[in-house]
This record gives structure tokens, sequence and C-alpha cells, in this order.
């Protein structure tokens, strides 16, 4: 795992590799990515190496259109695949994540049972967490390491370099990103966190973030996302 960050570096096969360039030449990376190579020697962790930028490799920079934040990966074994909310297929569908299908459901009546979300993914949904990686069975265990710098650069970014992205930021955690958005080029939608316990509180069911999302983008020229597909 000593080379992880040349690792990293070149699993980013498209545009995101020269935008994310001096992120990941910075030392704060460096530490980050001495910090992970000893955590995979020692510990399990998710998701697999290749898998960690899957965001980026599924949604190229150019294509972007919409960006959903989550914490960090899910902590169970197969589970994380580097986009954010996103499963297997084989696996069943978290509580966040069926919560989030119920909440499509009301908005669009398009039912989802796959919680694969890679055909979002491919059609322009950068499927981020704000932390990328996390120990087996412990969330939140790789926050504060230097990823949640890193997501932070990722958003600028887009914010600074691209206009008419919609940023949907559910929950307090991914809310702290607004500040790094321009709001008077892009979109921003806010919401409860989709989990039960936030969810169930009220401010995430009925928003209709869906439908708001494929408004703007029609609306700004852009094509609109297929959700059931």
């Amino acid at each position: 795992m000593c080379n992880l960050k040349v690792k990293l570096a070149d699993s980013l096969n498209n545009d995101w590799k020269k935008v994310l360039n001096s992120s990941i030449s910075s030392p704060y990376f460096t530490d980050l990515s001495l910090f992970l190579a000893s955590e995979f020697d020692q510990k399990e962790i998710f998701p697999p190496v290749d898998l960690i930028f899957s965001a980026f490799q599924h949604c190229s920079f150019q294509d972007t259109k919409v960006v959903i934040i989550g914490q960090d990966p899910y902590h169970g074994l197969g589970q994380a695949q580097g986009l954010s909310f996103s499963v297997p297929s084989a696996f069943p569908l978290p509580p966040s994540l069926r919560n989030i299908y119920k909440e499509l459901y009301d908005d669009l009546k398009v039912i989802r049972c796959d919680g694969d979300l890679s055909s979002w993914a491919n059609q322009g949904v950068l499927l981020l967490n704000s932390v990328l990686t996390v120990r087996s069975g412990e969330p939140n265990s790789h926050a504060k390491q230097g990823w949640e710098e890193f997501t932070q650069n990722v958003i600028r970014n887009l914010s600074e370099q691209k206009q008419n992205v919609i940023f949907v930021l559910w929950g307090a955690y991914a809310q702290k990103l607004a500040k790094h958005i321009d709001s008077s080029k892009h979109l921003i939608i806010q919401a409860s966190h989709p989990s039960p316990l936030s969810a169930n509180r009220g401010g995430f069911f009925g928003t209709k973030p869906f439908s708001q999302i494929n408004q703007y983008l029609l609306a700004s020229g852009q094509e609109g996302i297929d959700w059931g597909k």
C-alpha cells in the first residue's frame, strides 16, 4: 500500500484527473494517503482501493449536472461501492436509500427496487460522500483525516468552473458545504437527511427533489435525469 497515492491518482481515468491534480499533489493528501495505507494494512477498510474514486469514474467533470452528497461509506462487508447511498444490486436496500426511493415514488411515481445507483451516476449525477473511506463496522472512523478538505475542493471546483449544477445537500453534515457553492449560478436543494431518524421527524418527505432537479435542468437547457433507469 506504499503507492496508494499513485494508485488513487491513476484510478482517475477522465477529466477529473486534471481538475483534482492540485488536491492530490497537496501535503494534506499525502498525509491522508499515508493514513489510508496504514489503515488498509491493519484493518478492513471499505470500499476497496479501486472503488474509492468510483463517483468520479462514473461521472466526469464535464458531464456532472447534479451532486448528491452523502456522509461516509456504508461500513458493512461488500456494501460500499464508492457512490453515495448506493449498494450493489444483490444487497437489500439500506434504510436511507429506502426512504430516498419512497420520496422518489411520491414525487414522480417512479418505482426503483435495485440499490445500485450507477445508472444515475452515468447520467451526470455525482454521488459523492464527504468522507470516502471507512473502517468495517465503525461509521465516521475516517472523519477528520483529510477527506473533508478533498471534498470541499471538489465542490469548489464545480462551483467555480461550471454553470447550473444542482447540489443536493441532505442533512446538516452535507449542508456545511453550501458555503463553498455560488448560489447565484447554481441550484442548492437542502432538506433533512433521508435516514429514518431524520426523515421521520419531518423535512425530507414531501420535498420533491427529483422533480425540482429535472425542472431546473430542462430550464437551463440540459437533459433531465431518468430516475427510474
